[in-house]
């Protein structure tokens, strides 16, 4: 039989990810990160470059690719992905690619605000701050990028104060209370 070695997470790591008393920094980090999602998705959800022709994606895209020659450095710095944009805007998948954008920034950020399936959702916009940081957008990606990371981290704290906290354990992931550890107590002798 072989033998498992369970490796405990440090007590600083375990409070901060997995303490439910931290919920309630891990939801100002949801609602931050949400906001930005959220607003995000609203200014291209109203707007027809983005929900009917797709054009202000196609400018991103074809702005992204340029390798302009007066310029040391282009915005995309690894060739697959560029290639990859290539590929896209040659196929014309914009014009749908943009709607996915637009509705999954305003999703992405509606799930992260109200806590429902958090862990997921920051996944999916980390991913979308990762793809528009290769694309050679930083903007506030980073920050969103590593706050994400984080609440994806304290997933199971992360939406407790949110729909999580009735959604999750209906799935099959309670929470549970775990029992501190008994202290031993040392009797000094006279």
């Amino acid at each position: 039989m072989a033998r498992v070695t369970v490796v405990q997470e440090p007590p600083f790591s375990r409070f901060v990810f997995n303490d439910t008393r931290m919920a309630p920094v891990w939801l100002l980090a949801r609602l931050y990160v949400g906001w930005a999602w959220l607003d995000a998705g609203l200014h291209k959800l109203q707007d027809p470059a983005w929900t009917v022709t797709g054009t202000a994606l196609k400018a991103f895209w074809t702005s992204a690719v340029k390798l302009p020659p007066d310029v040391p450095r282009a915005a995309i710095t690894y060739d697959w992905y560029r290639s990859f944009l290539r590929f896209l805007l040659d196929a014309g998948t914009y014009t749908w690619f943009a709607k996915l954008v637009a509705f999954g920034e305003f999703m992405v950020g509606l799930a992260l605000m109200i806590g429902f399936f958090t862990g997921f959702a920051a996944l999916v916009g980390a991913f979308m701050n990762m793809n528009f940081m290769l694309a050679g957008s930083s903007s506030t990606n980073p920050v969103l990028l590593v706050i994400a990371v984080l609440i994806l981290m304290a997933w199971k704290v992360a939406g407790i104060i949110g729909v999580d906290r009735v959604l999750l354990p209906a799935l099959g992931t309670p929470w549970r209370p775990v029992q501190a550890p008994k202290l031993r107590t040392v009797h000094a002798t006279t």
